[in-house]
């Protein structure tokens, strides 16, 4: 079980990724809605994974992987793609994302990712 800080822009978003965590048994202890509130968080809540949405306003998701991994450069982040966002996601990989997942999000490919990046 992860301790999991959940970015996206979309409420709706945070609620169904929160509620596909919960059920594998995994404990969402905060939720962003930007990279700017994702750093904060991080800071405060010391999660031990983070679901990072790419594209959102104020900060996007590969300047706050950026910010955070110069907090804790063995951060552990997942990113949250929606399909035709390759070269975000590749950027965001040489970045230092663990893996990504492409919405709408599986419960299974979610499962996976956790597994392969914990």
């Amino acid at each position: 079980m992860a301790k999991i800080l959940v970015t996206d822009d979309a409420a709706f978003m945070r609620m169904q990724l929160k509620d596909i965590l919960t059920k594998l048994g995994h404990e969402v202890i905060g939720e962003a809605e930007n990279g700017q509130v994702s750093i904060q968080k991080y800071h405060e809540l010391r999660p031990e994974l983070v679901t990072m949405d790419i594209t959102m306003s104020e900060m996007n998701g590969i300047e706050a992987l950026k910010e955070i991994k110069k907090i804790n450069d063995s951060a552990k982040i997942i990113m949250c793609s929606a399909m035709g966002q390759q070269s975000m996601v590749l950027e965001a990989i040489k970045e230092g994302a663990g893996d990504f997942i492409v919405k709408p999000f599986s419960p299974e490919k979610i499962r996976e990712a956790i597994e392969k990046i914990l």
